[in-house]
């Protein structure tokens, strides 16, 4: 009788190891929980045996993967205290020569799910640069990283900024110098896994714009794909939001732009006190709305009317081709300017409140005006709407968020360098239409300048490079303030 096979175990590099980042220390608490603690902020990490813990203490210098890569109760311990300490973004990873211990390479995870792999490497095999991997400064340190990329890469060999400047063209890892190819074919491993490096085939020729793999990218210019990444939450570990991180530093500007010299024509004598019109009174009483009344929700009725006014498509048409040879191009006409009449913005709703329409997650079919349901967790839509009350430092959740997501390729198809830019003149354009409907029907509105695209990601299972954030809006009925007798 043939033996049964075994099971492939996980290829792990002996030189990688975990660390706690952030200077994070572990400690246990009174009630027997592991806790992470920096200064007075704490992480609860649940509770573990003593040996885990006394394997956790490497944490602080590193402990290598390999040491709980195994089956033992022991094994299986740590490696659920590393992984909980993974998701919470507590954990870096070195990356050591074999020549010394000192740090080869750190990794800095940019999302949760990140962990440590290597894509097998052979002497024969074609690696390239992906054309999305950049190196730059950050402080007194160099680092590697890509807007495709689930972490950083902080080089502490400037070694291995020459071998990275080599496969600006293609070259086969047994043509690498043999001396470099050894000591960095770990990170080369590492690097391919994050789509930071690409494996190349016959078929792929050079590596150019048109072989990276996925054809969506095609679409994206290098600086419009970084900017979307770093401007939003969600694939990177930057701070986000009112940080004041340079208040120390420069003084804030005026509210108001001090005056030019030279002559001045007052225009106020030209102005109407009591303007024939009601829009500029509409424009005036427009504000930010950030408590809602959960007793009245807005009704499906109101919300039926509020997207017929402010995003409904209201005519379709068919242009004759741009050029010799090339397709027809259709078109749609709505409420609100776009940049060529492109309208890639597509609405989706998180349902939290609302008189009618049960909670949950919904795309706005412009074309038919209805909406469609998308099945997303509970634990996505909680996740989706707390963040946007956080953003909005609001002292509760909005009845209807309204997430606005772009079809990046409808703009990047026509328009080179300016396609990303042009996309958030957009979602200026219909976040002030969102505002102005919602005054005009007495409801309540505030712009939110932070969106997760990773979460969003999850949540309609779109590949956030196809069709992802760029914008919300909170919807609601306004609380009206209690009268002080």
């Amino acid at each position: 009788m043939r033996a049964p096979r075994k099971k492939p175990t996980r290829k792990i590099a002996p030189d990688i190891a975990a660390r706690l980042g952030h200077h994070f220390s572990l400690q246990i608490q009174p009630d027997g929980n592991i806790a992470a603690i920096l200064g007075d902020y704490s992480v609860n990490l649940g509770q573990f045996s003593a040996a885990a813990m006394d394997c956790a203490r490497h944490l602080s210098t590193g402990l290598p993967l390999a040491s709980f890569a195994g089956k033992s109760a022991l094994a299986r311990d740590v490696d659920a205290l590393v992984h909980r300490l993974a998701r919470q973004g507590l954990l870096e990873y070195r990356l050591s020569s074999s020549r010394n211990t000192q740090d080869f390479v750190v990794i800095e995870p940019q999302v949760p799910e990140y962990w440590p792999r290597r894509a097998k490497l052979g002497s024969r095999d074609t690696i390239v640069l992906s054309r999305f991997a950049f190196l730059r400064r950050r402080g007194n340190e160099l680092v590697l990283e890509s807007p495709r990329a689930g972490a950083l890469f902080r080089i502490g060999d400037p070694a291995i900024a020459a071998t990275l400047a080599a496969l600006s063209q293609p070259r086969t890892i047994g043509k690498l110098d043999q001396k470099t190819a050894s000591s960095t074919l770990h990170l080369l491993e590492l690097l391919l896994d994050s789509q930071i490096l690409l494996k190349l085939d016959a078929k792929d020729g050079q590596g150019l714009r048109v072989n990276e793999g996925d054809g969506n990218l095609v679409l994206w210019d290098f600086h419009d794909l970084v900017f979307h990444t770093r401007s939003t939450e969600g694939r990177q570990a930057n701070p986000v939001g009112a940080a004041f991180t340079y208040a120390g530093v420069v003084p804030p500007s005026p509210a108001v732009r001090p005056p030019w010299a030279g002559s001045k024509i007052d225009l106020r004598k030209f102005s109407s006190p009591e303007p024939n019109s009601g829009f500029p009174k509409l424009l005036r009483e427009r504000h930010s709305t950030r408590d809602f009344d959960d007793k009245n929700p807005v009704t499906l009725g109101e919300l039926a009317q509020f997207l017929d006014t402010s995003a409904r498509v209201l005519s379709e048409w068919k242009s004759e081709p741009y050029f010799e040879g090339g397709p027809d191009v259709t078109y749609s006409t709505r409420p609100y300017p776009s940049a060529g009449s492109a309208y890639e913005l597509e609405l989706y709703l998180t349902v939290a409140n609302c008189d009618g329409l049960a909670r949950g997650l919904y795309h706005y079919d412009a074309g038919s005006h209805a909406l469609v349901a998308i099945n997303a967790s509970p634990q996505q839509l909680q996740a989706h709407l707390a963040a946007a009350q956080f953003a909005m430092d609001a002292p509760g959740q909005p009845q209807i968020l309204i997430t606005i997501a772009a079809r990046f390729g409808r703009v990047s198809w026509k328009y080179s360098s300016i396609a990303y830019s042009l996309i958030l003149k957009d979602v200026g354009s219909l976040i002030q239409t969102l505002y102005l409907s919602a005054t005009d029907m007495g409801l309540g509105g505030c712009a939110i300048g932070s969106t997760n695209i990773d979460l969003f990601a999850k949540m309609t299972e779109l590949e956030f490079h196809i069709e992802g954030p760029v914008g919300q809006f909170a919807l609601g009925r306004g609380r009206t303030p209690e009268v002080q007798g």
